[in-house]
């Protein structure tokens, strides 16, 4: 390889381009080399703008695929209710509201009692006091959202209460009021409303129908309905049936089970009120019977006829009073020694064709709760708590009511069953 002389290395003859720069053709260089940098874009670690037009895209498309299954269902059920509306002619329905409340507003938590009475003062039931659930074990627990409440019962399997409103203009309604957290409304805009016994079931009065429903983790399940006569309602459950009056103004009831079509009222029919089931399906009722008419108390079958009539002490016609668990003795508003009373009726003797009734203390004023076989606790007119024993009551002993403390003017005092 030959090289230049006076040269080392890798170092050619001369430039190859002139060393001499003026300055304003440097400073034009530059603004081109750095207007060519600005224009280029250069892509970010992380694109906030980028990300959020992907999200946007992501939730566009979900909100277009529930919208599409969300007309498809609301197509299916136009579609079924249409095709209801051309079957059905009858009159129109007062509209009844049937949910599990998911916003329901959560209550407080329930607070130890400071001034509720316990023990035997309480008659070891739970109470409602004016807008307080006051349990036999001294918490409270406020019924913000329920308002008055006419009934209440318990929910099974320590559930918490069942509570049925005071009618309003817009019908009553059906609560679910666990131990804690928030009540929940079952049902709203109900005509009239019976549980069962065991708080496992509820039918109501709808429009023209009668309607009836299991009560299932918070929710009604499995609604039924049949056609109703014009004044007919539901008054209870007898078993898993449902008792109907057919008028209060008159005498008369059915047992419609759920599921099955409405049975034709029975000829002859005289039953004015049903206290309770005994233990082999008969019924406790209030008749019409005697010479004047007068009311007397009668055993039913199954099938609502008369087996067993006996008249004798005066019974009130507001249908208040109940069975003991054990079908023994009866406990129902009348009058005794010149007065208005709750009675004490021995179910054996009535049985054999015999009626005896002892004054058991002031009247009944809503629902009566067996707190055993032996024991009745209940409320009179005045908002007192009334706890009667059937031996002191044999014996001749009047229960005397005991103010419940909390309770102020114009509040109602509710007894819970179940």
């Amino acid at each position: 390889m030959t090289t230049r002389s006076g040269r080392r290395g890798n170092q050619t003859a001369g430039p190859t381009r002139p060393v001499h720069v003026r300055q304003d053709d440097l400073e034009r260089a530059v603004r081109e080399t750095l207007s060519r940098q600005v224009a280029v874009p250069h892509a970010l670690a992380t694109d906030p703008a980028g990300l959020a037009i992907r999200r946007a895209d992501r939730i566009r498309r979900r909100r277009t695929v529930a919208g599409l299954a969300l007309a498809t269902v609301a197509t299916a059920l136009l579609t079924t209710g249409m095709a209801q509306l051309g079957e059905e002619q009858g009159p129109h329905r007062t509209p009844t509201v049937v949910l599990g409340d998911p916003y329901a507003s959560p209550l407080p938590e329930p607070t130890a009692a400071v001034t509720a009475p316990v023990g035997p003062d309480r008659g070891g039931v739970d109470l409602i006091i004016g807008s307080t659930l006051a349990g036999a074990d001294g918490g409270r627990i406020p019924l913000l959202d329920v308002g008055p409440a006419e009934r209440a019962q318990r929910a099974p399997e320590g559930g918490g209460w069942l509570v049925v409103g005071a009618p309003t203009a817009a019908g009553r309604s059906l609560w679910l009021v666990p131990p804690r957290g928030a009540a929940q409304v079952l049902l709203a805009g109900a005509e009239q409303i019976a549980l069962s016994d065991d708080g496992r079931q509820v039918a109501w009065r709808e429009g023209a129908d009668l309607v009836a429903a299991g009560i299932v983790g918070g929710q009604l399940v499995a609604t039924v309905r049949a056609a109703l006569p014009a004044a007919a309602e539901p008054v209870r459950f007898v078993g898993d049936r449902v008792l109907v009056r057919l008028d209060p103004a008159r005498p008369g009831h059915l047992v419609w089970r759920p599921g099955g079509e409405m049975p034709a009222p029975g000829a002859g029919d005289t039953s004015r009120h049903v206290y309770g089931r005994l233990p082999d399906g008969r019924l406790v009722a209030q008749v019409s019977a005697g010479t004047p008419r007068r009311p007397c108390l009668a055993l039913l079958d199954p099938g609502l006829a008369p087996v067993r009539t006996a008249c004798g002490p005066s019974l009130a016609a507001d249908g208040r009073g109940a069975v003991s668990a054990d079908g023994r003795w009866l406990v129902l508003n009348g009058r005794a020694e010149g007065g208005d009373a709750a009675l004490l009726v021995d179910l054996t003797a009535l049985a054999s064709g015999t009626l005896t009734a002892r004054p058991a203390g002031p009247p009944l004023a809503g629902a009566v709760a067996w707190q055993t076989d032996q024991t009745v606790v209940y409320a009179d007119a005045a908002g007192g708590l009334v706890r009667a024993a059937v031996e002191p009551v044999l014996a001749g002993q009047r229960a005397t009511p005991t103010p419940v403390p909390g309770l102020r003017t114009g509040e109602r005092l509710v007894v819970v069953t179940g």
